[in-house]
């Protein structure tokens, strides 16, 4: 049974409170991985139609104008390694995961009729009795492509309403003169504009606001991101079950690793080998590059070069999660290569859980995650902490070696958007991360968990893997008593 089949449709709005959440969530019900059977690109599982449906309303309630998101074109390259994944917003609202797929919203989720004054004005037979509240654009059939890349959903099919869950699926050559029509009534279209750094942002938004300008210059372009960030903030039920299976691969990733680990090892095999565990487990791909840093690599945030050979005596840190059904995993756990920590390595390690322990302890919701001027945000929590236990060489506290913020949102992207400096709410998911990093002793410690905000509190969605230092070096003297036992009868 998998972790989305566990889900409930039906109690999507029940709010989330504690461990027994996933008793809620034991409910058995169809499974929806063959909802798209031949359709290549869509992925293994993902949640029932009325989930986005759902969403869409939501959104469209929101504005007084027409809503256009594009999905992600694909792109032709010569490398074979590219593996197509759609852009989050867009999955977001239609769990589509195929290239050159467009999504229109009408205001207040209602059908538009156009006035007599626009029908004269038309030039589109398309929209003569006007246009359903939402309408899902896709590429024409095209079955030269098919034979090299697979079956893609069309507008053709005869069962694309059902499989889609939109009541009406129209070719995408359709789309602009859909606009032209809606432009002459609505002075305003609402879309994700670009972020204002970096030559104007992403370019697939940049590229989107410039056909809207070329195709409807009349229209108002205003910005729908923060309207979509507020609905992503709060998981429901099923992309809590999503997140679950992507949390309990990367456990059981970072298990196999403690397990292995012993000098002599190349970083590149340990992230091999949680890598293996992901995609053995049904992982579709990364949730991020493996970050497996070793000695002096420890301090490296994103180090991902993965090119030392560990030693005897390093610390290791292990930042790899997986990604399920396109949500994110993020968990870091920082072991002994020889599977005892020195005194100086347990000191540090013991100082991270102690600041971990602490903002876990204050989290609820109402707080404050991430924002270093309020004086009771949990990342100041593990400052104080850390601040305030242990000293470097030099006699000088540990708070300048906390060098990154505690934690940020997952769910579709491993850095879910979010503003650190908002309120926690229930049905967030987190990520507690302090760290210390002294490049001079070449040691860095970060432990990372995912955390689940309930109505009471919080639930620790990594607890079983382990964090005390304890129970880690027992783990991996098994692990080599175990390697020692087997080398002995070979």
């Amino acid at each position: 049974m998998s972790g989305l089949q566990r889900a409930n449709w039906c109690d999507e709005r029940r709010r989330v409170n504690g461990a027994g959440v996933f008793g809620l969530l034991a409910i058995l019900l169809v499974g929806l991985a063959a909802a798209f059977p031949a359709a290549a690109q869509q992925r293994r599982e993902r949640e029932p139609n009325s989930a986005y449906a759902q969403r869409r309303a939501k959104l469209a309630a929101q504005v007084d104008g027409p809503i256009l998101l594009v999905g992600y074109t694909g792109r032709e390259e010569e490398s074979q390694s590219y593996v197509f994944a759609q852009e989050e917003n867009f999955y977001y609202f239609t769990g589509h995961n195929e290239e050159g797929a467009a999504l229109l919203l009408l205001p207040g989720g209602k059908t538009w009729v156009p006035k007599p004054e626009t029908r004269e004005k038309m030039k589109s037979s398309t929209v003569d009795g006007g246009l359903a509240p939402e309408i899902l654009f896709l590429p024409a059939k095209d079955r030269r492509k098919e034979v090299w890349n697979g079956v893609r959903l069309s507008p053709e099919d005869p069962d694309i309403k059902p499989k889609t869950g939109f009541g009406t699926v129209l070719p995408y050559s359709e789309l602009r003169a859909i606009m032209e029509v809606l432009a002459l009534e609505f002075p305003t279209v609402y879309t994700i504009l670009p972020y204002q750094h970096e030559l104007g942002g992403y370019p697939h938004e940049k590229e989107v606001v410039d056909w809207l300008k070329q195709a409807v210059p009349q229209q108002t372009a205003k910005d729908i991101r923060g309207n979509i960030t507020d609905l992503r903030l709060i998981k429901s039920l099923t992309e809590i079950a999503l997140l679950r299976q992507a949390i309990d691969l990367s456990l059981d990733a970072q298990l196999e690793a403690m397990k292995m680990m012993r000098p002599g090892l190349w970083e590149y095999q340990v992230a091999a080998k949680m890598v293996e565990v992901h995609a053995m487990g049904g992982s579709e791909v990364e949730a991020y590059a493996p970050i497996v840093g070793a000695g002096p690599n420890s301090t490296a945030l994103h180090y991902d070069k993965l090119s030392r050979k560990i030693q005897d005596g390093d610390i290791v840190v292990m930042d790899v999660g997986a990604q399920y059904s396109g949500y994110a995993a993020d968990i870091t756990r920082t072991i002994p290569a020889n599977g005892k920590y020195t005194p100086r390595q347990r000191e540090i390690y013991d100082i991270v859980l102690g600041a971990q322990n602490a903002a876990l302890a204050a989290l609820q919701p109402g707080v404050i995650m991430g924002c270093r001027d309020k004086k009771n945000s949990l990342f100041n929590v593990a400052y104080k902490y850390i601040d305030s236990h242990g000293k470097d060489q030099h006699g000088k506290s540990l708070g300048q070696y906390f060098i990154h913020g505690l934690g940020h949102n997952i769910g579709l992207n491993v850095h879910d958007p979010g503003d650190s400096c908002r309120p926690l709410q229930p049905g967030m998911v987190v990520t507690v991360e302090p760290g210390i990093y002294i490049p001079e002793e070449n040691l860095g410690v970060r432990v990372e968990d995912d955390v689940l905000v309930t109505d009471s509190g919080y639930e620790l969605l990594s607890r079983k893997l382990p964090r005390d230092p304890d129970e880690i070096e027992k783990i991996m003297a098994a692990a080599a008593k175990q390697r020692a036992a087997a080398e002995t009868k070979q």
